[in-house]
């Protein structure tokens, strides 16, 4: 049922009084254990700040960035991409990987598996693959998709996702209607149960609920998942970061008295893991692009109402060329090569001009007969913007990439990047990485726009802050 979100707020004990985020950065200076976040898409950045992003996992890649003494390190696997099974296998091999550089460092790491805040994703699949392969005998599987930066409150079990003023459970709006990932639970212990095609039931999995947070704070918590046994589900409700902190230190308790679990989250439980504190927004002379004469460019691959909205917007500003991408196209094998050639030609001629320039897929949504067929649909589409990317002779002044499967594959596949660091966040959720040396063009701002995130003006208001106006 959707509820104004002031009222149910409103219904709420009140915020645990005390600030515990010190607590929670003493506990993980002691232990010297690294959040190591499994990102299923690049989205998962929009959190935290100063951290370390890879798009590839070898032993000696892993060997460095577990040596570095950041307490958070991004693996972008990009998995919402793949089938399940080859989502699997990559996780597993991230999985043997780590344990390797782990052992060669002696840091010892816990593992996040971040996914989509409006819960679209390989779930339970992809925490299966790790588990077995960590050879983790787990407590818990907790399952934590609260992100308030995007509007995404778990109240009662239920899962909602902010619109203005309003909260609409998730499996009313147009996420749960995703051709590969849909669903139809709001109620996460249903979703759970769901997901896992009833090999879970609902009635087995426990919860965190907002009482015992705000209430009884920390030691309730450590107390209820003290109880948590042989990989029992859990899901975790909260409204606020402050709820998130008073979990996050209950948690630390109860894997300080000997419990082991396995996380299935959204951004904001990183953040707090990590012991990472708020972070203003990123300014202009942070950002350090004055003076550039090559215009920025905007990859928009993301079809939702939300994005051509901003889409939208951003074609009214002054001073960019919007070039549509014909997806029919891409997907006809004898129009593709023409299509791929005639934008990126036109791209450069516009970067070239000083101007700004938009590239976004045309608005008709193309699915397949099932979830296998329109993942591949989907790919090819990526692939395709992919292309234009690559023939590109002109470094633009920046980059913006619109939606999780876009602006990976742009980061990976176009621009070669293997590693990034995060600076912080331009919007929020909206993070910003600075490409490294090893990639096609070294320091270039990279921002990672999601898909399901922002109001209509967002990603005008984006490039009107990368212009310093």
């Amino acid at each position: 049922m959707i509820i104004e979100k002031k009222k149910l707020l409103d219904s709420l004990p009140p915020e645990w009084p005390d600030e515990v985020l010190p607590q929670i950065r003493a506990s993980l200076q002691i232990s010297g254990l690294k959040v190591v976040v499994l990102d299923d898409d690049p989205t998962g950045t929009q959190t935290v700040y100063d951290v370390t992003v890879l798009t590839r996992w070898d032993v000696q890649t892993l060997f460095s960035a577990l040596s570095e003494p950041d307490p958070i390190l991004y693996i972008l696997t990009n998995s919402r991409r793949f089938s399940l099974e080859e989502a699997q296998v990559m996780n597993r091999e991230i999985a043997c990987n780590l344990l390797q550089a782990s052992q060669l460092t002696r840091r010892r790491f816990s593992v996040v598996s971040r996914s989509d805040s409006t819960l679209r994703g390989h779930f339970p699949g992809e925490v299966d693959a790790l588990v077995g392969e960590l050879g983790q005998d787990i407590d818990g599987l907790l399952v934590i998709p609260f992100f308030e930066e995007g509007g995404r409150l778990t109240v009662n079990d239920t899962h909602y996702v902010a619109e203005q003023e309003m909260l609409v459970p998730a499996g009313e709006t147009e996420y749960a209607k995703d051709a590969t990932f849909g669903y139809r639970s709001s109620n996460l212990r249903e979703w759970v149960s769901e997901k896992s095609k009833g090999r879970i039931k609902a009635e087995d999995v426990a919860s965190i609920d907002l009482t015992t947070i705000r209430r009884g704070g920390p030691g309730s918590v450590a107390q209820l998942l003290k109880q948590l046994q042989g990989g029992q589900v859990c899901v975790v409700n909260a409204a606020s970061y402050r709820d998130m902190e008073v979990f996050v230190a209950g948690l630390l308790q109860a894997e300080s008295a000997g419990k082991d679990f396995i996380y299935r989250t959204a951004a904001s439980f990183v953040r707090v893991r990590g012991g990472l504190g708020p972070h203003p927004l990123l300014s202009a002379d942070q950002l350090g692009l004055y003076g550039d004469q090559t215009g920025g460019l905007i990859v928009a691959g993301s079809y939702i109402r939300k994005s051509s909205e901003q889409i939208n917007a951003v074609i009214s500003l002054p001073g960019v060329t919007a070039i549509e991408v014909s997806v029919p196209g891409l997907l006809e094998e004898a129009q593709r090569k023409e299509e791929v050639n005639r934008v990126s030609g036109l791209v450069d001629e516009v970067l070239k001009q000083g101007e700004d320039v938009l590239i976004y897929t045309s608005r008709e949504l193309v699915t397949g007969k099932d979830a296998v067929s329109s993942l591949q649909i989907g790919q090819s589409i990526s692939d395709g913007v992919v292309e234009i990317i690559r023939l590109l002779q002109r470094k633009p002044a920046w980059v913006i990439a619109k939606g999780g499967i876009t602006s990976s594959d742009v980061a990976t596949q176009g621009l070669w990047i293997g590693q990034a660091r995060v600076m912080g966040q331009i919007l929020p959720g909206v993070p910003v990485w600075r490409t490294g040396v090893d990639s096609r063009w070294p320091n270039l701002i990279y921002v990672v726009f999601p898909g399901n995130v922002g109001g209509p003006e967002a990603i005008a208001e984006a490039v009107k802050r990368l212009r310093g106006s």
